[in-house]
């Protein structure tokens, strides 16, 4: 997979289907991105959960377009996509033969109940330390044939439980990947793969058997030419642990230590994060989730007597850093976050990032300059990609919190975008970072008082040396760039 900015986009939300969004990867935005992270385009893909309760995972919806869509554009851009690997659909086939036959249904072993994973009965206890996303217990009280049962519906009662360690769970995740090896994809995205193994006794989430998981899930798509993303937003620790096991892991904790560092002028953390951070990482500063704070904060899985585990920031930091994206965002951020939307995350405040930075410029084009020089794989959220700003209207129509970050883009709306001058300078930083060929090499950061400096040199080409310069109080940032081809760029629109 090339070293270049992918995009993340809804092939719905920004081009209208597949067809589009790859014309305008290949027009609107050409030379500014290398790959693309289309985000679930199975069937339905505006489900309960926008796509991510697939109906047919191994089925293109015919609205968006087909597995021919996916494999031409694969063509030109390194193609990643979701694997769901926690879940599927209550409206699946599979499921609804389930709920009409019960234990009688052929695939029955595929889901998980309560009793599946504690067949003894489970103490208060035990089910305290199930770690959950969101308030309350993982269990849906559904009839299954003739019985009542507890179904593990770990996010909503849409979205129950697979069993990945039943004969048909597994086969059932290995038909997903065989179909989108077939496509031409590079690299697949292990969706809420922390919730996937279930220990009775654990907190069920990211345990040793979720690592044995990830390793044997990792090897087989290996096996099949696919590379694995990993997909989880956890103790800071436990990313690093994560990231020596798979192909890529996230750095989920860039975005809140970029904006602590361009709220406070005070870039320490972000610096001794650079120095201990897995290296083979996707960097992001927004997705089509929240911006995540569990990923700075302390490890929420210390079990009562155990020591603390302290995270990249303190309490009153993190509680800082909350209330100033809600302030930048001129409060909208907030109703959209926590008990004010429904997909309730308990570690997650839903806003751009653009308005989490109060839509100025040039701190935004420098909090860009500081993920694209981060050693990784940068990606972009396509309403990022514009400088989009919070969709109170949509989030007022659906009451769905995330949907404040996921606006549906009109063509009229992408030109007047691609006339502003930050989206101009946004793609002309991320050309830069995909055509100079210093960004193979590690990181040299370092701080002078307020000032962040981060240096690229080539280990193909040792003469190309990228330097970006950040001023964080002020957000002015400088790159020059020395050897075959030198080139500068500048917040200063």
């Amino acid at each position: 997979m090339k070293n270049q900015v992918q995009l993340i986009t809804y092939a719905d939300r920004l081009g209208g289907d597949l067809a589009g969004t790859a014309r305008i990867l290949r027009e609107r935005f050409a030379g500014a991105f290398g790959g693309v992270h289309l985000l679930p385009f199975f069937t339905p893909f505006d489900g309960a959960d926008a796509g991510f309760d697939p109906v047919d995972h191994t089925a293109v919806d015919p609205r968006l377009g087909s597995w021919d869509d996916v494999r031409d554009l694969s063509q030109t851009h390194d193609t990643v996509v979701d694997l769901i690997v926690n879940h599927v659909s209550a409206d699946s086939a599979a499921f609804q033969d389930v709920l009409r036959h019960g234990t009688a249904s052929p695939h029955f072993p595929m889901f998980l109940t309560m009793s599946s994973v504690f067949p003894d009965g489970a103490t208060e206890a035990e089910l305290a330390r199930i770690y959950r996303p969101r308030p309350g217990l993982p269990f849906t009280a559904m009839r299954l044939g003739d019985e009542l049962r507890f179904v593990w519906t770990t996010f909503t009662p849409q979205q129950v439980d697979i069993d990945i360690r039943s004969e048909q769970g597994r086969a059932y995740l290995t038909s997903i990947l065989d179909v989108v090896a077939a496509a031409g994809v590079s690299l697949v995205r292990l969706d809420a793969v922390g919730y996937a193994v279930k220990t009775p006794g654990t907190t069920s989430f990211m345990t040793p058997e979720t690592f044995t998981f990830i390793e044997e899930f990792t090897a087989e798509a290996r096996a099949k030419g696919v590379e694995v993303l990993v997909e989880v937003h956890s103790y800071y620790q436990r990313q690093i642990e994560i990231g020596r096991s798979v192909d890529l892991v996230y750095d989920f904790a860039l975005p809140p230590l970029v904006l602590h560092a361009l709220y406070t002028g005070d870039g320490s953390v972000l610096a001794e994060w650079m120095r201990i951070r897995p290296r083979n990482a996707v960097t992001v500063l927004d997705t089509h989730d929240g911006i995540g704070v569990i990923d700075v904060g302390p490890d929420q899985t210390v079990r009562p007597g155990e020591a603390p585990r302290p995270g990249l920031l303190d309490a009153t930091q993190i509680d800082q850093l909350v209330e100033g994206i809600h302030e930048h965002t001129r409060g909208t951020s907030r109703l959209a976050t926590g008990a004010a939307a429904s997909n309730l995350d308990l570690y997650q405040v839903n806003s751009t990032f653009y308005d989490a930075l109060g839509g100025d410029d040039r701190r935004y084009l420098a909090a860009r300059a500081i993920q694209v020089f981060t050693p990784g794989v940068p990606q972009v959220y396509y309403v990022g990609a514009l400088a989009g700003g919070n969709d109170v209207e949509l989030l007022e129509r659906t009451g769905v919190g995330r949907d404040i970050n996921r606006h549906h883009f009109t063509p009229a709306e992408i030109d007047a975008a691609l006339e502003r001058p930050v989206v101009r300078a946004q793609l002309d930083l991320f050309r830069l970072r995909n055509e100079v060929p210093a960004f193979d090499g590690d990181v040299e950061a370092s701080l002078d008082g307020s000032v962040l400096t981060m240096v690229r040199r080539g280990v193909e080409v040792p003469d190309a040396v990228a330097t970006l310069r950040v001023d964080l109080a002020t957000g002015e940032a400088d790159v020059e760039v020395t050897g075959p081809a030198p080139r500068t760029w500048t917040s200063r629109i």
